[in-house]
């Protein structure tokens, strides 16, 4: 980077004088000016902006209970008394049925977002430039309505059918978001400072990385859930079950450090995370496939205007007879196939889900701070705890779409819905005709034509 400054102030003896001093000093802020060494070391205090550490929210009551303890154990109750809390309401969300859980998807990520956006709102506020947090949320109000627009349209197609408004907004739905983002971009153009346009475009890339971060992933949670509730209870579930149980190896076992990011990480707890979610999830599994109300597709339901899980099991969810090795005394088990799928998605949620983790360490340690904010104590903020999820959603949504996922009757005929009679009644022909020849109507129908 030096070295591309020195060949343009060659070319342009006065194009330095152009940068301001304020300019300068907002790229020092943000770590992007600097000579060769101090662009190897990177963590200098000098490059990174001024955030303020998080504050010690813990409630009073729980200071003046453990206040003998050391800070170790101190903090090790903490966080115990607020898992037990957090499982417990995650337990209570789940009963009350998908509709809440998408309402608590979609609260989550406007938390997160907004965590992550405020680090550089601290940076871009100092220098009193207009519109970039009003700007960034717009871009999350664009984002989330061509994302959930979509889901709609594939899951809602028979509340589509019947409200006249719906179906100007699903035939027009990408049309529409596309005109809502560039109103955005236009207005970012305008918003443009002389002599602070780099600052403005760092964060305009601040906000469109938050976006694809967040949004998309939260997106893919929703789309897991409408598969099934047990696509979204166990990844959720073994990625809190390798959290913990990684930090109780490591807490109690931890002697040997894992990755320089993480500090308090050791291999001690990886290992022992991994073997527990494993088995975690494996029993886990064992016991949601056996209730319909977890195995079904989360469907909208027309005659009764609500989200409907009722379903013939599919065959992933009924128990199958697999033959073991001759050399094993038992000779055969019984599993469910779904059994077998959890073990890959633990598999990923233990050696591949914390790296989602070390990517938000690395991101904090660049700014200098501990947590991303201080919403629950002990934990950090919303998004110190859902690092992991937004990795193994994306993970799920992957695994079904290549592994689980076939043709799905009630989407098709939810598009089928939607369109014009006249191209209805051509489809209907040409099943028809593709039916009669391969000789799959029964004959009644045959005589009936």
């Amino acid at each position: 980077m030096t070295e591309l400054r020195r060949r343009g102030a060659a070319a342009d003896p006065d194009s330095t004088d152009n940068l301001s001093d304020k300019e300068a000093d907002g790229d020092d802020r943000l770590g992007l000016v600097g000579d060769a060494e101090g662009e190897c070391e990177g963590d200098t205090k000098a490059n990174t902006p001024d955030v303020p550490p998080s504050a010690d929210n813990t409630p009073e009551y729980l200071n003046k209970a453990l206040e003998g303890l050391s800070s170790r154990w101190r903090n090790w109750w903490i966080r115990g008394i607020l898992s037990l809390t957090m499982i417990s309401g995650f337990f209570l969300i789940i009963y009350l049925g998908p509709v809440m859980l998408i309402i608590v998807v979609m609260s989550v990520q406007i938390k997160c977002f907004q965590e992550i956006i405020t680090i550089g709102y601290r940076v871009y506020h100092s220098y009193e430039l207009p519109w970039f947090r009003t700007l960034s949320w717009y871009f999350l109000i664009c984002v989330n309505y061509f994302f959930y627009g979509e889901t709609v349209a594939d899951y809602f197609g028979a509340l589509v059918q019947r409200e006249e408004p719906l179906q100007f907004l699903v035939r027009y739905h990408r049309f529409i978001s596309f005109a809502l983002y560039l109103a955005g971009f236009c207005m970012f153009v305008l918003s443009l400072v002389k002599k602070h346009y780099r600052l403005q475009f760092y964060m305009f890339a601040w906000t469109h990385v938050t976006l694809l971060i967040v949004v998309t992933q939260s997106h893919l949670v929703i789309q897991n859930l409408f598969e099934g509730m047990i696509w979204f209870i166990v990844p959720i579930s073994i990625v809190i079950c390798n959290d913990i149980m990684a930090y109780l190896f490591g807490f109690f076992f931890g002697r040997t450090p894992l990755i320089k990011l993480s500090p308090k990480k050791t291999w001690e707890g990886f290992i022992g995370g991994f073997f527990s979610t494993v088995v975690f999830s494996f029993i886990f599994a064992y016991l949601l496939s056996q209730y319909q109300y977890f195995v079904c597709p989360v469907e909208y339901n027309s005659e009764t205007n609500r989200f409907a899980v009722e379903c013939q099991p599919p065959d992933l969810f009924i128990q199958q007879e697999y033959t073991l090795p001759s050399n094993l005394q038992l000779k055969t088990v019984h599993l469910y196939p779904f059994q077998i799928h959890s073990v890959a998605l633990s598999s990923f949620a233990s050696l591949i889900g914390p790296f989602g983790g070390f990517f938000a360490s690395g991101f904090k340690r660049a700014f200098k701070i501990k947590d991303f904010a201080d919403t629950i104590p002990g934990h950090g903020g919303i998004m110190d705890r859902f690092d992991c999820q937004y990795l193994m959603a994306t993970f799920t949504h992957v695994y079904i779409a290549s592994f689980i996922r076939g043709p799905n009757p009630s989407k098709v005929l939810q598009q089928l819905l939607v369109l014009q009679p006249e191209q209805q009644l051509s489809i209907f022909n040409t099943l028809r005709s593709h039916l009669r020849e391969r000789g799959i109507l029964p004959p009644a129908v045959l005589e009936a034509q």
